[in-house]
């Protein structure tokens, strides 16, 4: 996408503060001197069997985005594809339903939507949010010394694998569920007043690939990532182990293995996880050394299991090091 969308011109207004020139989560444009507007869209097709939840882990998934940016989520539109002969008008009733909940519980307004036919079945939300111009926080902007606090544990694309193979235990798919659908709201409050330099949500590309987004375009600084520090969905090892590999990780792997140095003598499985695409994942927050015993302390107290997995540090010559 970023070859197709490097040919449209530059943006020139000087109020679209955030656009397409840069791989942020969500876009922003200035209103007034003291407010801006956050705009993100996401969906995706069923990662788990039962409607209501999966209305509310893509409610939760869309509203991220603007969590990660800094900002507070107000009103969202529904977006619905759906093979009309197929799933029946009770189990779209319990999708939206799904989704409104959440958002209600996000304080969130859903005003409306859209929903086509589809072959496939899709859901999820265009969000809009607000924050103050000076107060956005970008996923380009960590400082050498920063480290970084993941705020979810990783593998939600393994255990969900298995899922669809019938593989996952109930009590691993309750889990997993329960996981996908937390909102980020707490962490990023914690996030904000903490004084966060910069910050990004982790989804599909997995945590080494929107680690990656954070320093792409700077060549000043990356990452040393400590890979036994990362936190893991419980017996996501395992089920890799066992071959449950979605094809988006292969995928992520491919297109980051040149861009990262990751020793060889981590357990495969455990590499594999670094790529694992998540759904509804935790905020990756990039925060001075200073703050950071009082980041995981607050963010403790709100309910909020987070771990430090690394630090900001001088370019070398791969974006990312993995030890």
């Amino acid at each position: 996408m970023g070859e197709i969308l490097q040919h449209l011109p530059a943006t020139v207004n000087a109020d679209v503060l955030v656009g397409l020139e840069t791989r942020d989560d969500a876009g922003v444009y200035r209103l007034k001197e003291d407010l801006a507007m956050i705009q993100t869209v996401d969906f995706f097709t069923p990662i788990v069997d039962d409607p209501y939840d999966f209305g509310q882990i893509a409610a939760a998934n869309s509203l991220s985005d603007i969590y990660a940016m800094g900002g507070t989520p107000r009103t969202a539109l529904n977006i619905l594809g759906f093979p009309v002969e197929v799933v029946s008008k009770e189990a779209i009733a319990r999708i939206i339903q799904g989704g409104y909940d959440k958002a209600r519980e996000a304080g969130v307004e859903i005003l409306g939507g859209h929903s086509v036919k589809d072959p496939e079945l899709k859901y999820g939300l265009a969000v809009t949010g607000f924050v103050h111009p000076g107060e956005i926080i970008r996923n380009n902007t960590p400082q050498i010394g920063d480290l970084l606090v993941l705020t979810k544990p990783i593998g939600t694309g393994i255990l969900t694998t298995a899922l669809k193979k019938e593989k996952l235990p109930d009590d691993l798919l309750h889990m997993v569920t329960g996981v996908m659908k937390q909102l980020n709201k707490t962490a990023a409050e914690v996030m904000k007043q903490h004084g966060a330099h910069a910050c990004t949500d982790i989804t599909g590309f997995g945590l080494l690939g929107h680690m990656y987004e954070m320093v792409a375009e700077r060549q000043d600084v990356g990452f040393r990532v400590e890979a036994l520090k990362i936190p893991l969905l419980p017996s996501a090892l395992e089920f890799a182990r066992a071959g449950n590999i979605p094809g988006g990780l292969k995928e992520n792997q491919k297109f980051l293995t040149p861009k990262v140095n990751i020793s060889t003598e981590l357990d495969e499985a455990l590499v594999q996880l670094l790529f694992d695409p998540q759904t509804s994942g935790g905020l990756l927050i990039a925060c001075s050394p200073e703050s950071v015993d009082g980041v995981l302390r607050n963010l403790t107290t709100v309910g909020v299991e987070a771990s430090v997995i690394g630090e900001c540090v001088p370019r070398e010559e791969k974006a990312i090091e993995v030890i």
